[in-house]
């Protein structure tokens, strides 16, 4: 639905890294955002569906995918939250392992836009589990969750995600980024 406004986006803003999940189903659509700028692109419910279409994104596009791993008390939920699967989190993770993905976005659903705190622990123990990095989403608040993953960062934390806490003011954006790249 936002794939044209993302695309332009990209297009504006080159030297922007730019990531997009969400209706990933096809290799002609990996082609069109990644053609537009997109540095990366996301694959989630379909990776927990057909593992196998994750493989082979990653070898027609080495480099440029990233698994999304929604779970709900470690169990990996698809279509948009509504199912949770049989299958931990770290198992997914563990799948792609020797795929070439370049990283995993992690969402404690339990936590998403909750403004609890960001489940470091689970994060952690994913990353550490697949030897994937993991960019921690779900409960990013304020610096203290950004210090937590900084702390952790050397076992396998490459990033956060946030959104509703920049929105309501609790952290600051600018702050986090300058505290990240010292």
């Amino acid at each position: 639905m936002n794939g044209e406004a993302v695309k332009a986006i990209a297009r504006a803003n080159p030297a922007l890294p730019i990531q997009i999940g969400g209706g990933i189903r096809n290799a002609d659509i990996i082609e069109a955002y990644l053609s537009a700028g997109v540095s990366y692109v996301i694959i989630g419910t379909k990776a927990v569906k057909e593992p196998q279409f994750v493989t082979d994104m990653c070898k027609q596009f080495p480099g440029k995918i990233i698994v999304g791993i929604d779970a709900q008390d470690g169990m990996v939920a698809t279509d948009g939250w509504a199912e949770v699967s049989t299958v931990t989190a770290a198992d997914l993770a563990r799948q792609f392992a020797s795929d070439g993905v370049s990283s995993i976005v992690y969402t404690d659903i339990a936590r998403d836009g909750m403004m609890q705190g960001v489940n470091v622990e689970a994060t952690v123990a994913l990353a550490e589990a697949c030897g994937i990095p993991v960019i921690a989403s779900g409960g990013v608040t304020n610096m203290d969750d950004i210090r937590a993953l900084k702390a952790v960062s050397a076992r396998g934390i490459l990033g956060a995600i946030t959104g509703r806490a920049i929105y309501e003011g609790s952290l600051d954006l600018n702050q986090a980024q300058q505290f990240c790249n010292s």
